[in-house]
């Protein structure tokens, strides 16, 4: 009877404590020690309490009946409880990834909590579903869909997943994998190199940035000013001046076609200095490339080279020019003014050292498609109203839609919300008709910009999280180092270039 009363006694005690208390050798669970117990209690045969006695102290001396070696493969149960959410695992599914924060007997021994006998972290509980999946499947990472990107990339941070399961995280989730940036092999070349083509490398790149900077503003403000009437030559056949001479009985226009005086012109001085500057420029950065080829593949390169050759076209066409009038001097008057024109894409030159231009341009690129259904959309749009505006207003004697063609102007002004108001419509079917036009332009411009600028916004935090891995990068780097000041670090580190990348390039 006493003993009866300590078995029911501990069955109610296990009862209790059954859901923190865990078996150190683990193979038999708390569930079928009480059933054991309560059949032990209930039975009143002496052969059969024997024989569940023997069964219960086996369960509960394991450890003197069961092989060790097979307890040495991590068979053991471990209780991981994650903000109060208790998740249970075996030993050796942790221990395949011994470099990890749970699969370091040391690294998690400082989680332990030995009066609960398991392992304590005050993280996000439903991230852990993707983190335990990640032993148990051996390697695989998966996000659960209930929890955001950043909240889980911190956990993988937090558990020391390593930098290759971050890496495949970030790839299945759509992010663009950082390319290492290539370096001349030759150490003056990549001196140069880094000097002219990164400007955050060093203080004297941001130096050669600014003055690259100014000299392309200077540029751009040459451009203007030198079209402005009180600037502009009257002898310049390429922007002709007007000259009205009034007298009693007529206006006449007449055009000044002699020779050219660019050469005495200030302003082309001034440009030729701006040229001089982006000819040396661009002949530093071929010389110091680390590949010939894939300088003429980088559209940064090719505007380069397009937004100095108007200035040795001009030059050209200057030395080669006759006074004499041919017939074919409006033609070529034609080409130079168009060449002229090109000049303005010098300003597309401010994108090497500005961020935002160059992320304006990557989200140009990733919503082609997106601009494409743009385009598409008006188009349609434009058929059909232009078309529609046309037959309601044919019959108005008055009407300012005299075909189809004539209605794309304003079938686009109105669409595009701009309403410049030189044609309108007249009639109440003409005004329905605009109405409907202006209705489906907003529609149909304001459905693809979210996803525009879900794209801008990517590559703008993906512009900022790369400048805070480089500073974090610079700050390891100068606690390491010390004072030590060494140049090719100081050019490398700040451009993302990996210890290896170096370190392979300095072997070379």
């Amino acid at each position: 009877d006493d003993t009866r009363g300590w078995f029911s006694n501990a069955v109610s005690i296990i009862e209790i404590k059954r859901v923190s208390f865990v078996p150190l050798q683990g193979r038999p669970s708390c569930s079928s020690i009480i059933a054991n117990w309560k059949l032990l209690l209930s039975n009143e045969s002496t052969k059969d309490s024997e024989t569940v006695f023997t069964r219960l102290a086996r369960e509960c001396c394991e450890d003197m009946f069961v092989d060790r070696g097979e307890l040495r493969e991590g068979d053991q149960k471990v209780v991981i409880n994650i903000a109060g959410l208790r998740f249970e695992t075996q030993l050796k599914t942790l221990d395949e990834f011994p470099d990890t924060l749970l699969g370091d007997p040391v690294k998690r021994m400082e989680f332990f909590d030995p009066m609960r006998n398991e392992y304590f972290f005050d993280r996000n509980r439903p991230s852990f579903d993707g983190i335990l999946y990640y032993y148990q499947s051996g390697g695989k990472i998966r996000r659960p869909a209930n929890v955001p990107i950043d909240v889980f990339s911190d956990e993988i941070v937090f558990y020391q997943l390593g930098s290759e399961a971050l890496e495949q995280f970030r790839e299945d989730e759509g992010f663009i994998k950082d390319v290492e940036v290539p370096l001349p092999i030759n150490e003056m070349h990549r001196q140069f190199w880094l000097l002219f083509e990164h400007p955050e490398s060093s203080n004297a790149a941001r130096g050669v940035a600014l003055v690259s900077v100014i000299v392309i503003v200077i540029s751009i403000i040459i451009f203007c000013m030198e079209t402005l009437p009180e600037f502009r030559d009257d002898t310049d056949p390429v922007v002709p001046t007007v000259l009205q001479q009034f007298n009693k009985s007529t206006v006449s226009t007449v055009v000044t076609k002699t020779k050219l005086t660019t050469f005495s012109d200030p302003f082309f001085f001034l440009e030729t200095s701006c040229i001089a500057w982006f000819c040396f420029e661009l002949c530093v950065r071929f010389l110091a490339c680390p590949s010939k080829r894939e300088f003429f593949h980088n559209i940064m390169n090719t505007i380069d080279i397009i937004s100095i050759i108007p200035y040795f076209v001009t030059v050209v066409t200057e030395m080669v020019s006759t006074p004499e009038i041919n017939s074919g001097q409006n033609m070529s008057l034609a080409i130079l003014r168009i060449v002229r024109l090109v000049r303005v894409f010098r300003i597309f030159k401010l994108s090497r050292h500005s961020k935002g231009l160059q992320i304006l341009g990557q989200t140009l690129k990733a919503s082609m498609r997106e601009l494409g259904l743009l385009i598409f959309f008006l188009f349609i749009g434009v058929i059909l109203f232009s078309s529609a505006i046309y037959f309601a207003e044919v019959d108005d004697p008055s009407t300012q839609f005299t075909s189809i063609p004539d209605g794309f102007w304003w079938a686009v002004v109105t669409m595009t919300t701009v309403g410049y108001g030189d044609m309108c419509p007249i009639t109440l079917a003409g005004k329905a008709v605009g109405t409907l036009c202006a209705i489906a332009g907003v529609l149909t411009i304001a459905l693809p910009v979210p996803v525009i600028v879900s794209n801008f916004n990517y590559f703008y935090h993906r512009e900022r999280e790369s400048e805070d891995k480089c500073l974090k990068v610079n700050v390891e780097e100068d606690g390491e180092n010390g004072n030590k000041n060494d140049s090719s670090t100081s050019l490398n580190v700040p451009n993302g270039v990996s210890r290896r990348n170096e370190k392979r390039n300095n072997s070379e």
